[in-house]
Parts: structure tokens; sequence; C-alpha cells
């Protein structure tokens, strides 16, 4: 994972649900709408199905057997042992993450990389607070950083290096939001959007026939400025997931250092870009490739995106005046709000 947050804010799309109920012949479709914590976050969930589909208590049962599998901060979780050095069987869901990542570090080239912990922690974003790592630091830790040297066979994990740490948090949530959408198609739910962490899913239209309306963040100065919205997006059937740096960081003697580690060269990024909007079909991938492409920089993405199919994005960066500018893919424009 190139990003780590414990309990922290994180940037994200902002849920803007206008809700309305139709009358019709169809069935009675009931409005459920529930929030929570899970992951050190929150989660919001709004699906219409007809009463009693599901209970909430269910729902809180998959995020948390969720979190005892990916969590980086729960020593007792599945990758907590794993970090820990124990040669445990890892389930099923561990390794279709772990697969999942793998995929996108080929596809960008090792800017999205979950072998990086250790540098997460180095640099304060993990359970040290506002680290600054010398050279001779940083180059003794990324030694053991690298994608290539890890596998996972006969459902146990392959390791060049036993120093090597796992961090799932740049594609967990995404994860866990496609977990949570399959749970709800299973009972037969089919309009509905799920967002946790500021990952969303959105899935068939709201009651009154409309797309869902989901927010892109203007980036923020702080993370406690309040949230403001940036652009609008009508969308169904897609997944939709952001990457940024304007609230996660911390400073030390004076110097800014953003929470999104390169694992290319063990150093936070340091460009003018703020954040990056990624919509895909599935919620996981959204989350990587966001991670990825807020590492790889603006121009570097987009050449990525070329042979990455079914994939827009949507890039905020900034001015040497710190004007706000923006640049996207081609595609991405056919999901903007008309308003």
């Amino acid at each position: 994972m190139l990003c780590s947050q414990k309990k922290m804010k994180k940037i994200f799309p902002i849920a803007l649900l206008f809700m309305m109920f139709s009358c019709g012949n169809k069935p009675k479709q009931v409005l459920t709408e529930w929030a929570g914590e899970a992951q050190g976050t929150t989660y919001h969930i709004k699906f219409y199905s007809p009463e009693n589909r599901i209970t909430k208590a269910e729902l809180d049962s998959i995020l948390d057997d969720f979190d005892m599998m990916a969590s980086l901060y729960n020593d007792s979780s599945m990758l907590g042992r794993i970090n820990l050095g124990e040669n445990i069987t890892v389930s099923a869901q561990f390794e279709a993450m772990f697969n999942a990542s793998m995929k996108v570090s080929v596809a960008t080239d090792g800017y999205f990389d979950i072998t990086v912990g250790d540098l997460v922690d180095a640099w304060g974003f993990y359970k040290k607070q506002g680290i600054d790592p010398d050279s001779a630091k940083v180059d003794s830790i990324k030694q053991y950083v690298g994608y290539q040297n890890i596998s996972i066979q006969n459902r146990k994990l392959v390791r060049k290096y036993p120093e090597t740490r796992l961090d799932f948090n740049a594609i967990a949530q995404g994860y866990s939001v496609d977990i949570v959408c399959d749970f709800l198609k299973e009972k037969g739910i089919t309009d509905y959007l799920v967002e946790i962490g500021g990952e969303v899913r959105v899935s068939g239209k709201k009651d009154d026939g409309t797309t869902w309306v989901v927010g892109i963040e203007r980036p923020a100065e702080s993370e406690d400025a309040p949230q403001e919205v940036f652009r609008k997006l009508a969308v169904s059937d897609i997944s939709i997931a952001t990457s940024g740096n304007s609230r996660k960081f911390y400073i030390k003697d004076g110097i800014k250092y953003s929470h999104t580690i390169n694992p290319k060269t063990g150093y936070p990024v340091n460009h003018t870009l703020l954040s990056v909007t990624v919509v895909t079909k599935s919620c996981m991938e959204a989350d990587a490739y966001a991670t990825a492409f807020m590492v790889a920089g603006r121009e570097k993405a987009k050449e990525m995106l070329l042979h990455i199919d079914s994939m827009e994005a949507y890039f905020i960066y900034s001015s040497p005046d710190g004007t706000l500018l923006t640049d996207s893919t081609d595609g991405f424009g056919n999901y903007f709000l008309k308003e």
C-alpha cells in the first residue's frame, strides 16, 4: 500500500443523494440508510429494497470479518499476524486482494506496491508519528521493498526477505466496498450506493428513476477544513475512488510530508498533483489505481491509462501560483452532472 492512515479523515467523494419515492405498479421499495464505523473510518450505505431484506447486524458482521483479515493496526488480524512473521494460511479473500494488488503493480510498473509497510511506518504514517528518517534509514528499508519479492503459494505468503511488511490500505477499502455490494446483490438488492472511507460503488438508480449523484471534493488546505464539492458526477453501475494529499500530511521543521510514499524512491511524493479520481467497474481496482496515479503523477498516469481498458480518471493539480487546474481522460466528461 502506498498511502496509510490511522483513523484519519480521508479525501473522498461526498455522496450527494437526493432521494424521492415514486408511485407505480412495481413492488414497493423502501429506502434504507445505514452509517457506522469500520476500518478506522466511516461508512454510509443507501439502498432500495422490500423491507426486512437484510439487517444492519449482518452488514456490520461482514465489515468486522473484513477488518480481522486486512487491518494493519490490529496485530490479531490476518495481515497483522503475517507482518509479525507468522506462517499462517490465508483466506480466499486475502488471496484475492493480494492477487489484485500484484496485477495493479505490474500494470503500473511498480508505482503501486503493497510491500511499503515499513516505509510508511518510517515516515510517520503508521504507528510512529512525524518521523523524518535519514537517507541511510530509507535505503536500509527500501532493499526489502518490491512486489516481485512476494507471492502466495498454497495459501501461504512466500517472501524473499523476512523483513518485508505488507500494507493493504490503498486497496482494502475499495475491496470491502465490493464485498458489501456482492452481499447486497446476493440478497436481490440492485439499487444502492455503498461508501466506505470515501470509496464508492453504485448500482441501478434512485427510486425516482434518476442516477446517483456523487461529488468530487475540492482539495482542502488542512485535515480539518470543511468539505466543499468541486464537481458533481451522475453515475450508475460504476465505482469511484479518489486519492489525494491535501488532507493527509504532517509538517516538521517547516517541511510538508505527504502520506503517499513512492516505492521506487522510498520518499513521499513531491509534485503538483493534489488528487486523482478514478472511475471503473471494480472499486478495489479504482482504489488501487487512484493511489498508483497519485504516486506516478499526472503525465505518467495518463500514459498508463492508454493501456488500461474501461477506466477514466480526473486530475486536480496546482499551478505555480496555487490556482487549481484540472485534467482528465477523454471519457471522464461523460460522468459530469449536467445542471
